[in-house]
């Protein structure tokens, strides 16, 4: 069902702007509440009376927002302009205990509930239509232990706040390529970045979490307490209960790192990407390279006669020893005749955020993704004739190198699994007007069906979007789902948690 401005106005009865009670206080629009149309989890729709949401209201210490009340339309607004969906309640949440009261009460009253952290995934499935939102953005706490090399980090946060604190102390999580990406997200779904080749995957280096369970409690998971949980969460999304903050295995790097990007002309791509194939290959564990084929951005590394006009870049990141950072990027650096070269040494918080302006929040976004178990000449020859196909000055493919330290482990140490792949195929089709949404999804659908036949036969999670149904949640998954659903039948036996990529319980009688 979707929900329109109508449908609300039905529901809501709006005040006339109030004159400000003081020289000091602001006139707004105030929303009286009369009663509130909700979405349940079954999909019907029913009535909460005044009484029901005011007491919701009066337990929670953050803001609880409806439809028409100032901030609710920003906080709706997540980065994908995609997703349009309007939910009944937004819950602003401060601490657990407003968590706690929002699970409560989705369950108590039936009502679909979706979680939003960093507001940053693909598909969206933060913002429930008709439902109640439970936002966790505003629990940024950071806390690290640098002796311990360990920190605690509230599930609002983003991976930018993460870095920034960690790297006061020389120690770094592992994170994703963008600073504007939410860990609670990232980590839950697996999670992979510049690291990922040193130190396997986000969960993978998460040593607990705290945790708001469908039956309201809060507890911890950890290797030694709901062992169970805590394997689900690795990589199972959202699907078990709502995690409130991680405790993270930090990795000295930095604070100065050798990494940086590189870009060609197209007509390069055939080459380059050959040497991108080789030093890839040979690549120690502390070094990463990300292959991008794309439109020139207006980026003020790269030369204005070239903006507008494909290329193909790499972006490096070498967080091993000092010494050794300007010996391994030398084959990348001396390559052919780049049109931009900004690989120097610099803040490793700097090389975090190097992606951020071609992911703003605002555009339309749509993805297809696969996991590769190698760079093969004819899947890289694919990725150049797709490339120039591209309709939008903003649509990239990328290949991230994932193999190393996540290989050496079992597919079920954590439900992350798909540990026999090398490297991350990732379409990304991105735009500005509506308009052009045919155009730009209808590449992006076939390019990936081009390039699925030289998949690994998974993919990752967190690149999914909202269409893709159970078939591609198993093959995130493979041989780890079954699991996955015993732990969300013992957890969640009535599916609350039912906006991620669900992983549905089993049946009372079946």
């Amino acid at each position: 069902m979707l929900w329109t401005a109508a449908a609300y106005r039905a529901t809501f009865d709006i005040a006339r702007p109030i004159a400000a009670a003081s020289p000091c206080a602001c006139s707004y629009n105030q929303v009286r509440v009369t009663s509130v149309a909700v979405r349940t989890s079954e999909g019907t729709v029913v009535t909460l009376e005044r009484n029901t949401v005011e007491d919701l209201r009066g337990h929670l210490r953050g803001a609880l927002l409806l439809p028409g009340d100032p901030g609710y339309d920003d906080g709706r607004a997540i980065w994908n302009a995609m997703i349009d969906r309007r939910p009944a309640l937004i819950a602003r949440c401060l601490g657990v205990a407003d968590v706690v009261t929002c699970v409560n009460f989705a369950r108590e009253h039936g009502v679909t509930v979706s979680i939003k952290g960093g507001g940053h995934n693909i598909s969206g499935l933060a913002v429930c239509d008709g439902g109640l939102m439970v936002d966790l953005s505003l629990m940024r706490g950071v806390w690290v232990d640098s002796t311990a090399r360990t920190a605690r980090a509230q599930a609002g946060c983003l991976l930018g706040d993460l870095d920034r604190e960690t790297q006061l102390h020389g120690l770094a999580a592992v994170l994703g390529f963008l600073s504007t990406t939410g860990i609670a997200g990232l980590t839950l779904g697996g999670g992979f970045g510049y690291l990922t080749r040193r130190f396997g995957w986000s969960c993978d280096n998460v040593l607990s979490m705290d945790v708001v369970t469908a039956d309201g409690r809060f507890v911890r998971a950890s290797a030694r307490e709901n062992h169970d949980l805590f394997w689900g969460l690795r990589g199972g999304g959202g699907n078990f209960g709502v995690v409130t903050s991680f405790e993270y295995k930090l990795h000295p790097v930095g604070p100065e790192v050798m990494a940086g990007a590189m870009a060609w002309r197209a007509e390069d791509a055939h080459e380059v990407l050959e040497m991108y194939r080789t030093v890839t290959a040979q690549a120690p564990p502390e070094l990463t390279c990300v292959a991008v084929l794309r439109n020139a951005p207006p980026a003020p590394w790269l030369p204005k006669e070239i903006h507008g006009k494909p290329i193909v870049a790499i972006f490096v990141c070498q967080t091993g020893p000092r010494a050794e950072g300007e010996r391994q990027v030398a084959p990348i650096k001396r390559f052919g005749s780049p049109v931009g070269d900004i690989i120097q040494w610099r803040p490793y918080v700097s090389q975090q955020s190097l992606l951020d302006a071609t992911q703003p929040k605002g555009r339309r976004y749509y993805w297809k993704s696969e996991y590769l178990p190698r760079h093969e000449p004819d899947m890289l020859a694919k990725v150049i004739e797709h490339a120039k196909r591209i309709p939008s000055p903003h649509s990239a493919i990328l290949v991230f190198p994932i193999d190393g330290a996540l290989n050496r482990l079992s597919a079920e140490h954590s439900p992350a699994g798909n540990r026999d792949a090398a490297s991350v195929l990732n379409i990304t089709a991105s735009w500005e007007r509506a308009d052009d949404d045919k155009a730009n999804i209808g590449w992006a659908r076939a390019a990936w069906e081009d390039l699925r036949p030289f998949s690994t036969g998974g993919t990752y999670v967190n690149f999914l979007t909202e269409e893709e149904g159970s078939d591609r949640v198993h093959a995130a998954y493979g041989e780890n789902y079954d699991r996955l659903v015993e732990i969300k039948t013992k957890w969640d036996s009535n599916n609350v948690f039912r906006m991620n990529k669900n992983i549905p319980p089993t049946a009372p009688d079946a």
